[in-house]
Parts: structure tokens; sequence; C-alpha cells
């Protein structure tokens, strides 16, 4: 019996032990040699050469750089957008192979599968930054405005609208479109969506050390940082949430 107990606690020692390990595994700052505060920089930067019309992207998308990068890579920024396929984040900030782990799912939400991929990249890839990425006329917020509260019809479209439901009511309390308007959803829907658009991607932003020890142990030792910002359809503009 000592035995078994003496084995068992042994066993639970090293898994602890495997699990602080896992946390430690990567270091963001000797993964990539670029703090949160630069690799943001270098999106918004990238974003400006977008909207100027003035890529660069081709130059880090050749031969050559997919050769360097054949065994290894060490981007410096994740993006979680959506899967629109209007907001492709390597081109509208303007970056080339092995620069940024995109992550894209309809409405920029997350499930299991996409916190273990920003963890991934977070983790053992050293990715000093994570940003949501919200985009205008979002298709999965509109569904989810005209749902009102109702099935979709799809099971599965309806596992994304009961995820972004939520910022429905937080949109009619906060939006500046709707102060005043009882109906907003209905009088004013096209303001109303994107002001649901908005609290979606903040939230999103807000949770996800909420729904990751990983990622929240990496933000309290400031080895990433957690970014919310919006992309504009018209002019190609991304704007950061504060």
């Amino acid at each position: 019996m000592l035995r078994k107990n003496t084995m068992r606690i042994f066993a639970v020692t090293l898994g602890f032990v495997a699990f602080a390990a896992g946390l430690a595994f990567s270091n963001p700052d000797s993964g990539t040699g670029v703090s949160p505060d630069e690799a943001l920089q270098k999106l918004m930067d990238g974003n400006k050469h977008y909207v100027e019309n003035k890529l660069t992207n081709a130059a880090m998308s050749d031969a050559a750089t997919r050769a360097s990068l054949a065994k290894s890579q060490k981007p410096y920024a994740i993006i979680l957008t959506c899967s629109d396929s209007r907001v492709p984040p390597e081109i509208i900030f303007d970056k080339g192979l092995g620069e940024i782990f995109v992550i894209r799912v309809a409405g920029n939400i997350p499930d299991p599968v996409v916190l273990g991929s920003i963890e991934y990249a977070a983790e053992h890839l050293g990715s000093p930054l994570v940003m949501v990425l919200g985009h205008e006329r979002c298709g999965a917020v509109t569904a989810t405005v005209d749902a009102k509260g109702k099935s979709t019809g799809s099971a599965n479209i309806d596992a994304i609208v009961k995820v972004i439901q939520p910022n429905v009511k937080l949109a009619a309390k906060d939006c500046d479109a709707c102060k005043g308007e009882k109906k907003c959803a209905e009088t004013k829907k096209n303001e109303f969506v994107e002001c649901v658009i908005d609290a979606n991607a903040k939230t999103v932003a807000a949770n996800l050390t909420q729904k990751s020890a990983i990622l929240k142990h990496l933000a309290e030792e400031k080895k990433i940082r957690i970014v919310a910002a919006k992309y504009d359809l018209d002019d190609g503009v991304v704007t950061l949430f504060k």
C-alpha cells in the first residue's frame, strides 16, 4: 500500500513539473527577438503600406525566404481573425512568409482548438503579440443579430451565433448609435451590427487569458500582449481598440 501511495505521489509531482516546464518551454524574448510593442508597430506599419498601395511582402515570399523557413519558424505576431475572404492578414498587414501566425474562423471566435493554436504559437514559437481582429460588416455577427436568439436552421452556424450572442446585449447597452433607441437592432441595424462587431472583438481579446492558463501566465509575465482591432473594408485601415 505504501509503495502504491508513493508511486501515486511521484506521478502527481512529475505531472506538475512537466506542466511547469511546459509553461517555461519557450521564452518569447529569446524566440523572436521582438517585443510585443515592436511586433504591433510592425503590423501597423505594414497596414499603412497596404492602405497606401505600397506593398513589400513579395520580397518576403520568395524562394530564398521559403528555403530559410523550411525547418523552423519564429512569427512575431498571432492574429485571430474572421474567415471572410476580404480580410487576409498577410495582405492587409503587408507580411510575407514566417512573419505572422494566422488563425481564421467565422466571427473570430475562440473554441478549444483555436485557443490551443494560439497557445502553441505563444508558448512554443515565442510570438509576443496576439491580435483579435474583427472587421466591418461581418457576416457571422450579422447572422447573430438577425437570429434574434432563435435557431438559424443550422446547428453548426448556431454554434457560432451562440458564442457571439452575448455581445448583442453589450452593444445594446453601450452603442452610441443606440442611445434612446429601444429597437436599435431594427431602426439602425447597420450601426448596431458594427457595435456588436466591436464588442465581439473586445470581448474575445479580454477573455483569452480567462480561458487559457498558458496565455494568462505569459501575459502576467509580460511575455505577450493581447490587443483587439477592427479592419475597415472600405479604406483598408486597421484601427486598434483602447
